[in-house]
């Protein structure tokens, strides 16, 4: 995601990156393995994972498992679409490994599991020792978040404690609407196993760039999409993917389609 690496900077340390697979955006652990050295301090994951929606398996984990062991890495694991998964699929946390949550920190959304991505609410679980050094950063980096999202959020999770439980059905009712109206279009849609985004393939209406795509798009018919591209550090070549989003509501979601039909 765009604002891991700033948050390196910040942090003074440097990002070093490891590409997934351009079409199934699953991790080569090899590369991984490759790409860690003396000066290595975290690992960074995601899953599901924005762009794609790609999720990290049980095999995946056993693979982080056998790459941290014995070692002093500490693990990051961006899981704020953790309830947003499909097709009877389970999310794969990293709190379910012991051997990984002993040195993780795990982080999730309030605003993504509760529709209110605006309220910016988030929280992070990890063991007491890193849990302590977390809270002196986050004591001076944010202070604290609003007192009404924070009352709001804990009303909502003591009253609507199931709540989470729907959302993937929720969310995968809009995923397969809005895919099968995408097959009215020239657009090509990726498959989609978690999360709230659509990649869609392009190349059969333009040979633009993504950047340029997406510019043209939103600019001469009114629908915007995410390029891909910013979201590497080398893009693939020849790549002619952008990113939809499909937590609309119908009425949005059917406008849209209505004009990627004219494409």
């Amino acid at each position: 995601y765009d604002c891991y690496e700033p948050a390196i900077d910040l942090a003074g340390a440097k990002a070093v990156h490891v590409a997934l697979d351009p079409v199934t955006f699953a991790p080569d652990w090899n590369a991984v393995r490759a790409a860690i050295g003396p000066a290595t301090r975290m690992l960074m994951i995601n899953s599901p994972h924005n762009p794609s929606g790609a999720m990290l398996s049980e095999a995946d984990m056993r693979e982080l498992i056998a790459i941290l062991d014995g070692s002093d890495i500490v693990l990051l694991s961006d899981e704020v679409y953790e309830h947003i998964v499909f097709d009877g699929a389970r999310h794969e946390s990293v709190l379910r490994y012991p051997q990984l949550r002993e040195h993780a920190f795990v982080v999730s959304s309030f605003g993504k599991t509760y529709h209110c991505t605006g309220w910016k609410l988030g929280y992070c679980i990890a063991p007491p020792a890193l849990s302590a050094e977390f809270r002196k950063v986050h004591q001076y980096n944010t202070f604290c978040s609003f007192a009404p999202a924070q009352y709001a959020f804990a009303e909502m999770i003591e009253q609507e404690p199931g709540h989470y439980d729907g959302l993937g059905d929720f969310y995968q009712a809009k995923r397969d609407r809005f895919r099968e109206q995408l097959l009215t279009t020239r657009l090509k849609p990726l498959p989609v196993p978690g999360g709230y985004f659509q990649l869609v393939d392009y190349s059969a209406i333009s040979d633009l760039d993504d950047v340029d795509f997406c510019r043209w798009l939103t600019i001469e018919h009114g629908v915007t999409a995410i390029p891909l591209s910013p979201f590497y550090e080398t893009p693939p070549a020849g790549q002619r993917l952008a990113r939809l989003c499909f937590a609309k509501n119908e009425a949005t979601l059917d406008a849209a389609i209505e004009r990627l039909q004219t494409l």
